[in-house]
């Protein structure tokens, strides 16, 4: 019998002596609440963790392209398409999209996550150098315009070799490099940082009644997977981030599920980014039909991942949610980081 470890994550000043630090970042704990499959959860204290699992949930999680994760950091999102499901068409021109890149590093954005193919549900897949005409010239503006890391959203080698020409410095894929059997071989032969997320099927069917025997559990050992078979290919851990995929083949009580206990996944050992911004489950509960419209649920949702200790939130509204951590870690310590 497997058992999982979930850390009951508490920020602040007021900490226990012989409080763990989460991860090196900004959380820490005391206590872990242990799951296992077919039994009920009980809660144990940090000392009785099992030596792995504590040296999992503590390390410090090691910079990629260039990032530390001593203190929460934003994704950009900036789709090169013109059918994504909340600004499809709004970037498609190059320069239109470089100078709202360049908006979003005046707002202090951590990583730019470039986009030239919509993963939206019912999204077909687009050929190959359709996709690198929309992404190229977008990374080779961004990387001319100054520094700042950059990512390429994609399931394609090709793609993404023609993206780290340009400049990109992380593969960021949807569907954990499985799409595209090169794509893996190629990003450590590069020693590429990436990100390997969750989805239940392709984005064409994804949302086609999505199924679980325990969603939280099932997408957790679907990524632990996933790193065990990236490190056989020669991508080390200390260059993987890991998405639990927050509407990825899930309904709105498997989304809530993955929401409501994300410390888990620090259990990984590695970075942690959520994607939750502007998705359909946003509007649902609180409102909003268009994706522009549901800013505020977006932000409700990032400061709540904050506080398991997530490390990245791959965002659209960018200036909104920087200050909003900003103000969030603020009030939560008493001082102004």
């Amino acid at each position: 019998m497997t058992d999982y470890h979930r850390p009951l994550v508490q920020i602040g000043p007021a900490r226990p002596e012989g409080a763990l630090t989460l991860a090196g970042g900004w959380g820490w704990f005391t206590h872990v609440e242990v799951l296992a499959r077919g039994q009920a959860p009980h809660v144990i204290t940090a000392d009785a963790l099992p030596p792995a699992a504590r040296a999992a949930l503590t390390a410090p999680r090691p910079a990629i392209a260039g990032l530390t994760f001593d203190r929460p950091r934003v994704m950009g999102i900036l789709n090169a398409t013109p059918d994504s499901f909340s600004d499809g068409g709004r970037h498609a021109d190059p320069q239109i999209a470089v100078a709202a890149g360049a908006a979003m590093r005046a707002a202090g954005v951590d990583m730019l996550d470039i986009g030239g193919e919509s993963t939206r549900p019912g999204a077909e897949t687009v050929p190959e150098d359709e996709e690198i005409a929309r992404v190229r010239p977008v990374i080779e503006g961004l990387r001319a315009a100054g520094p700042g890391a950059i990512s390429i959203d994609t399931r394609k080698a090709a793609v993404a070799e023609a993206a780290v020409a340009a400049g990109a410095d992380l593969v960021n894929d949807v569907a954990g490099l499985t799409f595209d059997p090169a794509l893996a071989p190629f990003c450590a032969a590069r020693n590429l940082p990436v990100c390997v997320m969750h989805a239940q099927g392709d984005p064409a069917t994804m949302q086609r009644d999505p199924q679980y025997e325990n969603v939280l559990l099932d997408v957790y050992d679907y990524l632990a997977g996933r790193i065990t078979a990236l490190e056989a290919e020669g991508i080390a851990r200390h260059n993987i981030i890991a998405d639990p995929g927050i509407g990825f083949g899930k309904t709105l009580e498997h989304n809530l599920t993955l929401l409501a206990n994300l410390s888990l996944f620090h259990s990984l050992g590695v970075p942690i980014l959520l994607g939750a911004s502007r998705k359909r489950f946003i509007g649902t509960i609180g409102g909003g039909a268009a994706g522009g419209d549901r800013a505020p649920g977006s932000i409700a949702v990032a400061l709540a991942a904050l506080s398991h200790g997530v490390q990245v939130l791959r965002v659209h509204d960018v200036a909104q949610t920087i200050q909003s951590i900003s103000l969030y870690r603020a009030a939560l310590t008493g001082k102004q980081l």
